[in-house]
């Protein structure tokens, strides 16, 4: 009875899962027949009959989880169908697979490892890996039925010393004899017009594997085309009588294969490991569990900054003795600051299941700084005027790149605000700063045409997104709060006055 197993189809593969049966216990089965549909992490594929007989017993589940090397089916003769695997047959243990059916199978599921990595020949002489295919007649099986049975070693070592290498050779099938071969040697035959009855298989009992073909794809020699007779690959030469002295001739070098080896497969250089900052470490941390765990959505909308920018230059202008300075970023603070007060539900945080209004409205600036991004806050903005706001995040800027933070500056705040204006960014979007419900990403002031009275005109827009956590807010409470703050920008005397 054959028994048919999870194929390993990749070194790190593990386990695999049988998704659907292709055939039924009971049913009659022809060698090569797929009998059922299986599932790596790569691939999905079948599984093929070794032998021809009778699926006589399905030994796993369909959705099964099953490690590599585990018997699924056993196949056999019709009167063994339904039979005990342990028992069926009377010779074989369901726990003991038979290595050439092992082998066999392997090969036959060899169509992706193909693909994805050939192998370099190995040479006679070199251990087979310890887990490569391996043909019922290697140095490896009969190694293991030496563990079984404990005959004597030195027959097996000198019959592997003794067999040469041999270069691949055609064929002497017999007329209408089974090609054995796996799916993508077939393939690579048909479109190469490769004639397989010609090819001598080397894989276990005689199947046609890719490297058994590969001169004749690569050109390296003619293919065999069918009714065209093909010379045979040169056979080592047979020893000589023993020397006059006694002593036995070297033995004739093997034949020197001519299967082109695959081209080495160098791994992509990672390039230098680079430690990162502690900070930056806290961020991707913090950054990963908000994208995971909180349900973002995202609305933007356009603000007329034309009243906006002309107004910030009559303050500045009126500084410009004192040294003082606001910048874009300061008349955000204040409007976002103001549009909280009149849309409070936006100033909350969603922590363990509980939504908190916040009693202040304490406002987080993203700083970028060498080894990552820091937030420290503007506490109570609503109360400050913008001559305030404007030293108060100046001092924070400077401290934040010189390393001078306290962590009362940033350990703290109800909204956020991340601001690429200066970046001439056009639009982009945050990753909310949890616990908040809420941050206000910003682009750049940029001159565009807008339609003003029914007439086109160069006016200075820009564009603000706020990521909202739908699980604290709906989109109508997010249209609100960016309207109210696009009104103040767009109204900017009222920034002044409050």
């Amino acid at each position: 009875m054959a028994t048919v197993i999870m194929p390993k189809m990749g070194d790190a593969m593990e386990e695999g899962t049988l998704l659907k049966w292709l055939k039924s216990a009971g049913e009659e089965v022809a060698e090569g027949d797929p009998i059922a549909e299986i599932e790596t992490d790569k691939v999905t594929l079948e599984i093929e009959a070794p032998e021809a007989g009778f699926l006589t017993n399905t030994l796993v589940e369909e959705g099964a989880v099953v490690p590599i090397g585990t018997a699924v089916a056993t196949i056999g003769a019709e009167s063994e169908v339904g039979a005990p695997a342990e028992t069926a047959g009377g010779e074989e243990k369901a726990a003991e697979v038979d290595v050439a059916d092992v082998a066999d199978q392997v090969d036959k599921a060899a169509v992706v490892e193909e693909v994805e990595h050939t192998p370099e020949p190995q040479d006679a002489d070199e251990p087979a890996p310890a887990d490569a295919p391996v043909s019922a007649g290697s140095p490896v099986i009969a190694a293991s039925a030496e563990a079984d049975s404990a005959p004597s070693t030195a027959g097996v070592a000198s019959a592997t010393q003794a067999a040469p290498q041999a270069a691949p050779q055609v064929s002497d099938r017999q007329p209408g004899e089974r090609i054995r071969a796996s799916p993508l040697v077939k393939r690579l035959a048909e479109e190469h017009e490769i004639d397989l009855s010609q090819v001598m298989g080397t894989g276990p009992g005689g199947r046609i594997v890719k490297n058994d073909i590969n001169d004749f794809v690569t050109g390296a020699k003619p293919a065999p085309k069918a009714g065209a007779p093909v010379d045979q690959a040169p056979q080592p030469a047979a020893p000589s009588p023993a020397s006059s002295n006694g002593q036995a001739p070297a033995a004739a070098p093997a034949a020197a294969s001519t299967t082109v080896p695959a081209p080495a497969v160098t791994a992509p250089s990672k390039g230098t490991k680079v430690d990162l900052a502690r900070i930056r470490r806290t961020t991707g941390k913090r950054m990963s569990e908000s994208k995971q765990s909180i349900p973002h959505y995202y609305v933007t909308t356009n603000v007329d900054m034309t009243a906006a920018m002309a107004f910030r230059s009559e303050i500045n202008a009126s500084l410009a003795a004192t040294g003082g300075k606001v910048s874009v970023n300061d008349l955000i603070v204040k409007a976002a600051a103001l549009a909280l007060v009149e849309h409070p539900a936006v100033n909350t945080s969603f922590e363990n299941g509980d939504l908190y209004q916040h009693d202040t409205i304490d406002i987080n600036i993203a700083i970028a700084m060498d080894g990552g991004l820091i937030a420290p806050f503007v506490p109570g903005a609503d109360q400050k005027s913008l001559g305030s706001i404007a030293r108060i995040t100046k001092d924070l800027g400077r401290r934040a790149r010189e390393g001078g933070l306290q962590p009362e500056d940033y350990q703290g705040g109800t909204f956020t605000i991340s601001n690429l204006g200066m970046f001439d960014v056009d639009e982009f979007i945050a990753v909310i700063n949890p616990p908040q419900a809420a941050i206000l990403a910003v682009g750049s002031v940029q001159e565009v045409p807008v339609v003003k009275d029914g007439q086109i005109a160069v006016g200075q827009v820009m564009k603000i997104t706020l990521s909202a956590d739908h699980r604290a807010l709906d989109g109508a409470q997010v249209a609100g709060f960016l309207g109210s703050v696009k009104t103040l920008l767009e109204n900017p005397m009222r920034l002044a006055i409050s």
